[in-house]
Order: structure tokens, then sequence, then C-alpha cells
């Protein structure tokens, strides 16, 4: 039909099944990091003698397990029933989830509905018992992310490959993502922080950030116009961009997704997030289709003869996303009077607006912004019943019809659940930081959904739907705030205590983690940012240290020769505050020798002993001992087990376990891919065997290898175009 190339391009109905294939293959990745990266510190945060332990939290309780369960949704509450410690139940779910979504990220027949919904309960568990150590940006967004691969797998292990509702429950994971960037771009300048409405926020974010990369110190020495540039930059990014999400027209998703992946390839490498940027990633997916995918492994498109009517109509796309992308740009000029100086070949910046008019502009698109949600989520539900309608055969299409009115009031009521003011207050996070969708306009989610509360409040501890923003806002002029602990034996000759991955020693580069997260060292850089009382886990750490305990030790240095009291704990420690700042580059354009520079603030921590009444006043205020008596661990076969699996694994740092699993997942993806590679390319002959010519006549095995997504693009056309 004319016109039909030109009416492709705009509603993009190009497959989703290979970027779906890759955001699960992501996904199970991002589990497998998530699991492992927690194994590895355990013990020292969550074991019997940890910073943190989980034993405590548990408490024995009289209520049957239903009900514990319901208040609080862990597995962990089956330890005592299994004859296993809570410590060892975390390390078995950790095990189990780690195996499980290795599975799945070497064998696509595991990345089922039925493997996701088993990593999310696993993930869910150990979040639950997990306190505020797991309570990061990342920890959420992978529950919600879990739970929606859940949806969108399919369910049993080598189930269809694709179905009619795979649009409908892949574009959640669109909207997600657009919540999370939004939510991020917001906070910038709706918290009001001066660093980022001057642009400045680069010029220190790179040396503030919770955990730098050796690559910031070279970002953090760019030209100030050029920071300012990279401002603008990644607030039109996260604010603007993200409205291209929705966009009917293909070119302007896929330039999106670009931009979003470019962000997150920089974020990588400037700094250690964890999970995030792989998860951003992940979801950045649903932007494309399977056309596109294709186009990146080679396959080329079979070429249809066009008219020159249908030649001119799909120029039209090409030429609304190129208008799109222009008033991008020119708001971005106009909005940051960005000025070029050809002689000084600098970009000057400088925001016009001011903070009510920014306020005023997300109260006008808030409600706006909704509908064109629901407007673009509209489209793929009736897509999809409509294709469920033109399934031929009377069982196919009723069968599929259901599942995709089944899965369309899935995400329908995960839409509405999201579309609700979120807030989960924690008194550990800076809480004013996380700025949800729909807190820029609240009433607007009353009028869109008002039953939606009683729902939230009946779902909310399971995480389905989480608000994001910002983990700090905090920006020093005078730089980052580090806490530096110092251990004596004499309490006159000090030494102090360097961690493995946390800044410390100024002549030691910082480290490059990739997806590995280690949780004490990113919550001691939040307690440099805030009052002693609001880190109580800090008294407990000390008491750990004063005792010596190897677990605790180990999560600060992993070879215990370069720990300073290796040999016997200190008798007293202590802390102070100090204020760190890249070194600047030479007069002579040379590179320092030494990465930072520091001075010292204030005592962050008053000097105590094991005895020490100042000790002892902190533990009580927390309900705690010094001697914080060790419960005994069940001697079960499964406890012997774990056992033996931590002496094994022990050994090995965070990154190198996790860039062990990856190597091995990528020799077994290469491996499968060469001997795959190999039985493509042998030939055969009509009736399916080998020949030596290369020769292939048989028209029934051609067939068998159509595409099926193909075949399934043909039954989403109306049968009016079927007959012609």
């Amino acid at each position: 039909m004319p016109g039909t190339t030109g009416m492709a391009g705009m509603a993009g109905t190009a497959g989703v099944g290979a970027p779906r294939r890759l955001f699960l293959l992501l996904l199970a990745a991002s589990c497998l990091f998530a699991f492992a990266a927690l194994y590895a510190q355990i013990p020292g945060l969550y074991g019997d003698e940890g910073i943190a332990p989980v034993s405590r939290l548990l408490a024995d309780s009289d209520r049957p397990v239903l009900e514990q369960l319901q208040a609080n949704p862990t597995l962990l509450l089956l330890g005592p029933h299994l004859g296993l410690a809570p410590q060892q139940v975390m390390e078995l779910l950790c095990l189990l989830g780690a195996l499980l979504a290795f599975g799945a990220v070497v064998w696509e027949r595991l990345r089922s509905g039925l493997v996701f919904l088993i990593l999310w309960v696993l993930n869910l568990s150990l979040h639950q018992a997990g306190q505020g150590f797991l309570h990061c940006k990342w920890d959420h967004l992978l529950l919600e992310a879990g739970f929606l691969a859940v949806l969108v797998a399919p369910f049993l292990c080598g189930g269809s490959a694709s179905q009619h509702h795979d649009r409908v429950t892949f574009w959640l994971t669109r909207w997600l993502l657009f919540r999370a960037t939004f939510g991020g771009g917001v906070a910038k300048l709706a918290l009001g922080d001066s660093d980022w409405w001057n642009l400045s926020a680069l010029s220190r974010y790179f040396e503030g950030q919770p955990s730098p990369t050796p690559l910031s110190w070279y970002c953090h020495h760019l030209p100030d116009w050029l920071l300012k540039l990279g401002v603008v930059v990644q607030l039109e990014a996260e604010i603007v961009v993200p409205f291209l999400f929705f966009a009917p027209i293909r070119c302007l998703r896929l330039s999106a997704f670009y931009v979003q992946v470019l962000l997150q390839i920089c974020s990588f490498l400037t700094g250690n997030h964890g999970l995030l940027n792989l998860l951003t990633a992940a979801l950045c997916l649903s932007l494309l289709d399977s056309d596109h995918v294709g186009f990146w492994l080679g396959h080329k498109k079979k070429r249809r003869s066009r008219t020159w009517t249908q030649a001119a109509a799909s120029l039209l796309p090409l030429l609304f996303a190129a208008a799109v992308w222009a008033v991008v740009v020119l708001s971005a000029v106009q909005l940051f009077r960005l000025r070029v100086d050809w002689d000084g070949k600098t970009v000057s910046s400088k925001t016009i607006f001011t903070q009510q008019e920014f306020q005023g502009v997300l109260k006008a698109v808030a409600t706006p912004s909704i509908w064109l949600a629901v407007l673009s989520l509209t489209w793929e539900v009736v897509s999809a019943l409509l294709g469920s309608v033109c399934v031929r055969g009377t069982f196919a299409k009723l069968s599929s019809l259901v599942q995709s009115l089944i899965f369309s009031s899935v995400a329908v009521a995960l839409f509405a659940l999201s579309v609700r003011k979120l807030n989960f207050p924690d008194p550990i996070l800076i809480s004013s930081s996380m700025v949800p969708y729909m807190a820029v306009d609240s009433s607007s989610s009353r009028k869109i959904f008002p039953e939606v509360q009683k729902a939230y409040s009946a779902v909310q501890n399971y995480r389905l739907v989480n608000s994001y923003g910002l983990e700090s806002n905090a920006f020093w002029d005078d730089g980052r705030p580090e806490i530096i602990i110092e251990g004596s034996v004499d309490n006159t000759t000090w030494t102090e205590i360097d961690f493995l991955y946390k800044i410390g020693n100024e002549n030691v580069a910082p480290p490059f983690m990739g997806p590995y997260l280690p949780r004490l060292d990113w919550w001691m850089w939040q307690a440099a940012h805030a009052p002693r009382d609001r880190s109580p886990w800090f008294t407990v750490l000390v008491l750990r240290l004063l005792q010596g305990r190897r677990d605790v030790v180990h999560l600060l240095q992993m070879d215990e020769g370069r720990y300073p009291f290796h040999q016997s704990p200190p008798r007293f420690i202590r802390a102070k505050l100090y204020r760190y700042h890249f070194t600047q580059r030479r007069a002579d354009g040379t590179e320092s020798p030494q990465w930072w520079t520091r001075r010292y603030v204030d005592d962050f921590y008053p000097t105590v002993h094991f005895t020490s009444p100042d000790l002892q006043r902190m533990l009580t205020q927390q309900g705690l001992t010094a001697e914080l008596l060790t419960p005994p661990t069940p001697d079960s076969p499964i406890g012997q087990a774990l056992a033996l699996a931590r002496n094994h694994i022990s050994a090995l740092s965070g990154p190198l376990l996790l860039l062990a699993l990856a190597a091995t997942a990528a020799s077994i993806h290469l491996i499968g891919a060469a001997f795959g590679h190999r039985a493509r390319s042998a030939p055969t002959d009509p009736r399916g065997r080998k020949t030596k010519d290369g020769q292939q006549t048989s028209d029934r095995q051609r067939s068998r290898k159509e595409n099926q997504e193909e075949r399934m693009q043909e039954s989403e056309r109306s049968p009016r175009k079927r007959r012609k």
C-alpha cells in the first residue's frame, strides 16, 4: 500500500524481541553481580561479629510465620525452620541467586519469568534484611526492574520467544527509565542547589562524588567552560530528552537511546556507581526495536521497491525528527544563554530562568506528561489486542487475546501505582534528595487516580514501584569530607587505618571497581556529610576494630599484611574529619605524583578504648553492650557446605570475584558462538544431512529458518492488508 514505509517509521511497528532478549541478559548479569558482591561482604556487614548483625534484626517472635512474612517479606524468617542462622540464610540466598543468575546469563532458556521471579524474591528478602546498607538508588532500581522482568520474559523456561503482549510489558521498562532519568534531572534543579543553577556542579562533582575513578582527576582539570557546557548537556539529557522516549517517531527514540547510553558510559568511566549504569543501560534498550539490533549485528533487511511517493513519505519522519532536535538545541541555547567565543575558542553559558519559573513549568507539564505516557501505553495495548485478534485459529486467537488482556491490565495497574507520590523515608538517607516523579505536583496524581493509594499501601513492602532522584546533592567548596580512622596501642603513637576502596592516602589513586560497590566505604562517605548521630553503625564499627574481628577487617583490607594492626588489635580508636582536594597540575604542565591534598577539619569520633565510658554510653543508647554476645551457629550439613564455599571464595576481593564471573560467562558465550557458527555453516542435503558441495535444496528447511518475529508482524497486520 502506498505510504506503508512512512507510516512504519512514524508508528515504529518493528518487533521488540531482540532488545527484549538483550534486556533480560543485562538484567541477569546485574542480578549476578548484585548477589556476588553482597555475598563477599556478608560476614563483615551482617555476620554475628559484623557491623549490623542480622540476627539482632530478626528477633524471635511468637507470631505465625505467615504474619511475619506479611509484615516483613523476607525468606530469612524461614531460617529457624531450616536449622540455619540468619547469616547462613543470607549466604544461602546469595549463592542460590548468583548460581541461578549465572545460568540465566549463559543459557537463554533460563531467562524466563519463573527464574526472574525467584531472583526477585531472593533479592527482596535480602533487601528487607539489609537495613540501611542495601537502601541505595540502584538497589531500588534492581528490585523494580527485576519484577518487570517477570512480566517481560516468557514465563516458562524455553517458552515461546515472542507474544503480542511483549510490547506492552516491555513498555513498562521504558516508563521506569523515564521516571529514573527525569527524577534525577529534576532533583538537580528542584532542590535549589546553587552548583547546578550556576552550572558549576561538574567542577566539584568529579572530586566530591562518593567514589571517583582515576579518570575523574583528569576530568576535574578540564576547562571551566567545558565543564559548564557538560552540565547543560546533562540537564537537557535528563529533563528534556526523556520526553522523546514516548515519541511516535522511531528515529527520535533511537537518538534518545544513544544520548542516554553515552551519558551512562561517561558516568561509568568517571565514577564508581555500582550497578546504576548497567541497569540504566539495560532499561535504555526499551527504546530500540529488533530491526536496529539486527543492524548492529550486520543483518541486512531485504529492500523492497518503492514508488517515489513512498520514498518521499519515508523522509517525513526524518525531517520531523530533525526539527524536534533543532528545538531541543535552540531551547538549550536560549535557556542557558550559550554563546560561542570564536577568538577564545570557548563557549560561555549562564542560566537565565529562576527556580520559581522552573517550578511553574514542572507543575504545568506534570499532568500532560502523564497523559503522554497514557497515550503511549494505550497505543501499545491496542496494538497488542489487534495483533491477538488477527491470529489465525480460534483457540490460538482466544489464548493470545486473553494473555494480552491480562498483561495489559497488570501493566495499567503498575503504571497507576508508579504515578502516585512515592515516599520512602529513611533517617539515614538524605531524604530531601529523593525527589519522586509526581512530587512536583502531587495533586495531579490524586486527581487522575483517586483510588490508587489503597492499592499502593497493600503492596508497599514489596517495592514494586519506587522513587528516584539524587542519592546526595552535596557539593563542598572546601573539598570532599572524608573520615579517617586512626588506631593506637599506647594512646601516643597513632596509625591511620586505610580502606581498600575509600579515599584516604594522598598518594593512592582512586580505584576503579566497575559494578562492584563496597557498602561500608560508600556509607563512610555518607557519614562524613552528616552529624555522627546519623550513623549509629559507626560505633559498632569502632567496637569491632577494637575487638579485632577478622570479618570486619576484611571489609577494610583484603590483604591482612596491609592492615597495620594485623598482629594484635588496637587498644585505642579515634576518627578525624579531613577535607580532600585533587592535586593541581604543575606550572610546567606535568602531573603531581600525589593524587590528593588534604587538611584537618575536626574530630569526628572521640578517642575510645574497649572499656571507655564514652563507648559504653554510645552502645547503651543503641541498646547494645560492648560484649555483643555472639549466638551459637547451627552446625547442619547446609551450614557446613556454606562454610566450605566461604573458605574457597573469601580469598577473592569483590571486584576480582565479579571479574572472574564475567570472564567465565563471556568465555562460555564465545565457545557457544564458535560451535554454533560451525554447526550453522555445515552444508546439508535435502534430507538435512551434511554434504560436501554445500548445496541446500530443501524448501522445507528454508521455511523452518524463517524468523518468528516476522511471522508475528504479518499476523499483526489488519485482515484487509493480509487479503491484499
